[in-house]
């Protein structure tokens, strides 16, 4: 699974961080943030951007509709547009479902 949990709360990622977080190149993030409104980022005064934890939550919710899912741009935000509660609460429910797994792979290895 290539998005990894950032360890510390942050109150903003680079972009370089965001892109870490889910092993894709900047120009992937700059190009989904241009494509899905929801992505917001702050930029300071040298134009870097700086992404709030909100948007970390909705470029992983972007990554699972489009790279785990297989859904098109245009699918995945008619998604978000039509069905945001759904979409977001069928994301936390995977994204718990594999908390659980993992964790239940490091109850079996440690047996």
């Amino acid at each position: 699974m290539p998005y990894k949990e950032p360890k510390i709360e942050k109150l903003y990622y680079t972009i370089g961080e965001v892109a870490r977080m889910f092993d894709v190149n900047t120009s992937l993030i700059r190009f989904w943030e241009k494509e899905f409104d929801i992505i917001k980022p702050h930029k300071n005064k040298k134009g870097n951007r700086l992404f709030t934890p909100q948007d970390v939550e909705n470029f992983h919710i972007i990554y699972h509709l489009v790279k785990e899912k297989g859904l098109t741009l245009k699918g995945a935000e008619k998604k978000l547009k039509e069905n945001r509660e759904d979409t977001i609460e069928n994301f936390e429910v995977v994204k718990r479902l594999k908390e659980i797994r993992e964790m239940l792979v490091e109850i079996k290895d440690g047996m």
